[in-house]
């Protein structure tokens, strides 16, 4: 007499097991990813600020003057090509933007996490994870 029950299929021991292979895997797995976004952006918000910085670069070697004209004989500062990084994310992780006021011979470009991603950027040694990056090349982060 055949047996009916032929050997096909798992056991639910089998399947706890590769459950629970899955779930250590994902443990690990998870929190390197998360480590990994988190390193890109900050070498990302690196890389705009190190931009930012030539083309403010580019506006002294027009004008020997880091402000552009504002159209009533005065000066201001000129408008950034772009202000939040990433710059085609609908959830920008940080805004950039002058930290202080623009003069001839100086600036200070400032990036800021936004508000909800204080908790997933932590780019530098200071508190408030701020990086800033000034005419001279001297950045803080």
């Amino acid at each position: 007499m055949k047996n009916k029950h032929s050997g096909k299929g798992f056991t639910l021991i089998e399947v706890m097991i590769v459950v629970a292979i899955i779930g250590i895997i994902a443990a690990i797995a998870v929190p390197s990813y998360q480590s990994y976004v988190q390193r890109s952006r900050c070498e990302l918000i690196k890389a705009d600020l190190v931009e930012l910085a030539q083309f403010m670069e580019r506006v002294y070697s027009t004008r020997f003057d880091y402000r552009v004209d504002d159209g009533s004989g005065g000066v201001t500062a000129p408008a950034l090509p772009f202000s939040q990084s990433p710059r085609d994310d609908d959830q920008a992780a940080f805004t950039i933007a002058f930290d202080g006021n623009v003069e001839q011979s100086s600036y200070t470009l400032k990036a800021t996490p936004e508000t909800g991603m204080l908790d997933s950027v932590d780019c530098g040694d200071n508190n408030d994870n701020t990086l800033t990056i000034n005419e001279q090349g001297v950045k803080s982060w």
